[in-house]
């Protein structure tokens, strides 16, 4: 948003922050939910480069599409220990996933 625009709302009453700021995260929680956003998108990034569907991911895990899907939209539902066994089961090492949840912070901060 350029300044001047953003000037212009404060003027007018609009404040801005963070997701975090705006659902009262703690910082632990809001450190959590960008674990599990950045474990999302690693798993549909690898899913998809290796030209997998989420049928045949969901048959690896045996489980179903629409918990893939689940899983790829971090739903809340989905566990972070059941996005690491997908992961792993896509052949991800445990130094892919310090990657990509360094790949959170760096884009966080």
């Amino acid at each position: 948003m350029k300044k001047s625009k953003r000037t212009r709302l404060e003027a007018h009453g609009w404040r801005f922050g963070s997701t975090a700021d705006f659902l009262k995260l703690t910082s632990e929680e809001a450190a959590f939910v960008e674990t599990k956003l950045a474990l999302s998108r690693s798993l549909r990034s690898r899913r998809t480069a290796q030209r997998l569907s989420q049928s045949a991911l969901a048959k690896r895990l045996h489980s179903s599409q629409s918990r893939v899907a689940k899983m790829e939209a971090a739903d809340p539902t989905v566990s972070i220990d059941l996005l690491l066994r997908a992961l792993f089961a896509l052949g991800a090492e445990p130094q892919d996933v310090a990657v990509a949840i360094r790949k959170r912070r760096s884009v966080a901060a």
